[in-house]
């Protein structure tokens, strides 16, 4: 498998995270900040900006083992045609996720597609465990 076709859906997904955090910042930018704080001192932000910087933090939670699986598949020489599909699986739940997150936030949808994306990464773990282990 080729390298560039290993790092598409990573690509993807890191561009996903730049347009929120540039999301996050034009609305942070154009909105008035009152004088009070939410819990742990931050700023009471609007409830959009709110929800793009918890859909930003976000991306830093799950997607970094995303990231970690990737990283080493490509040097060891694990990254086959099913990484890459379920990369790309992977890649459409964290869209969907994040696409329910800034927008309805309806927490239904929002957790089944946070599920569905933990799942595919699980059976990536255990694709990639299973190749190591055994030597296929």
């Amino acid at each position: 498998m080729s390298v560039q076709m290993v790092l598409l859906p990573v690509l993807v997904l890191v561009g996903l995270t730049f347009a929120l955090l540039f999301g996050m910042v034009r609305t942070r930018r154009g909105a008035p900040v009152s004088g009070e704080t939410r819990n742990r001192g931050e700023p009471n932000w609007p409830t959009r900006g709110t929800q793009l910087a918890d859909c930003y933090r976000d991306q830093f939670e799950l997607p970094v083992l995303f990231y970690l699986l990737i990283a080493l598949a490509l040097p060891l020489r694990r990254a086959d045609l099913f990484i890459v599909l379920l990369s790309w699986v992977f890649v459409i739940t964290r869209l969907a996720h994040a696409g329910i997150f800034v927008t309805s936030n309806d927490s239904g949808l929002r957790s089944t597609a946070w599920l569905s994306s933990a799942l595919v990464l699980l059976a990536m773990w255990l694709y990639f465990a299973l190749k190591l282990l055994l030597l296929i």
